[in-house]
């Protein structure tokens, strides 16, 4: 029986690709988490106690370490033997980086190289994959839909080190043949979502009958955009990679690193997704045009993924992102402790 390591396992996207592990294989999953700003054990107890049979449950074990620090012999040891590191731990709020982008260097560069040592350390480790996102490549011009081995264009604090770690996990396959497969998710929803994250927070708003910002261009007209993909999709996504028995020729300049980016199946402006949620509640939408960017530098209006890499390799989303928003948004009135 194979075990992944998930660092990060109490998070938002962590969280629904365990639930799908558990369901689609025989992994034991062990969990590395700190639980901070971002974690919340309650979304591991959700989906175990009522998603999971007991059996189930017993392959599930949670780990504490701080990635800012190496993993000890000790935690080695609790850790044990592994056969998949999937990385997803990582901050993640554009707005706290620009705040604190130290916190988010410490966090996402420095945790990065500390569970790649980790893992280089590993016997017969199949695979490292390291979540990384679409911020990478910095705004998207009308048209315009950035491919895997497109150049980078951080705009702030998070995707710099987002990049930063990705470019280490590079340099650890080059150097040390580690197995590493790097893929870039854009706008990940679902359930159970930080409250402060735009859906959520669009919920909340549509319900209550408050305004909904858009975020949009500084004529405040054009609404920004985005492919929005369900946190289970991204999970089907991972697991198919995983799966996948084909090899990756090097791209061009010899880079042996595959990367992988996992795309939403519309691209949806924000306030045609404000309108979908409300929609869903039955409510009229009551909105504001706000330009984000000049106050605000670092949001940018648009980011777009070229998805037709894991297309042509077999993988789609397996329901339509209009169908995931009205889902989520139901399913979030219903449990509404989430918001």
């Amino acid at each position: 029986m194979k075990t992944a390591l998930i660092t990060g396992g109490a998070g938002f996207i962590a969280h629904h690709l365990i639930a799908r592990i558990l369901n689609e294989t025989d992994w034991n999953i062990v969990t590395l988490d700190r639980l901070d700003y971002s974690g919340n054990l309650n979304r591991l107890n959700d989906i175990l106690e009522f998603q999971c049979t007991p059996e189930q449950r017993k392959r599930v074990r949670v780990v504490w370490h701080d990635l800012k620090a190496e993993l000890n012999p000790l935690v080695r040891k609790e850790i044990g033997k592994v056969d998949y590191v999937l990385h997803l731990a990582a901050g993640s709020h554009v707005d706290r980086s620009i705040d604190y982008p130290m916190e988010f260097v410490m966090d996402n560069v420095v945790g990065t190289c500390n569970i790649l040592d980790f893992a280089r350390s590993l016997d017969n480790l199949e695979r490292f994959l390291y979540f990384s996102t679409d911020e990478v490549f910095g705004p998207a011009p009308d048209g315009i839909k950035y491919k895997e081995e497109d150049r980078y264009n951080s705009t702030n604090p998070y995707s710099a080190s987002k990049a930063g770690g990705e470019e280490l996990a590079v340099a650890y396959e080059n150097t040390y043949k580690l197995p590493v497969y790097v893929t870039h998710t854009m706008n990940v929803f679902g359930e159970r979502q930080h409250p402060e994250k735009y859906i959520p927070m669009c919920i909340r708003r549509a319900r209550d009958g408050d305004v909904i910002t858009v975020h949009s261009d500084r004529t405040k007209t054009i609404a920004g955009s985005r492919h929005y993909i369900h946190a289970d999709d991204v999970a089907s996504a991972v697991l198919f990679l995983l799966n996948y028995q084909g090899t990756f020729a090097p791209t061009w300049g010899n880079a042996k690193c595959p990367k992988f980016n996992i795309v939403g199946s519309e691209e949806l402006n924000n306030l045609e997704l404000a309108q979908i949620i409300a929609d869903a509640q039955g409510k009229e939408l009551n909105y504001e045009m706000v330009d984000f960017h000049s106050s605000r530098p670092g949001h940018d209006l648009r980011y777009a993924l070229d998805g037709n890499k894991m297309k042509e390799l077999g993988w789609t989303p397996a329901k339509s992102v209009r169908d995931r928003i009205a889902q989520v948004t139901n399913w979030t009135l219903q449990n509404d402790r989430w918001l």
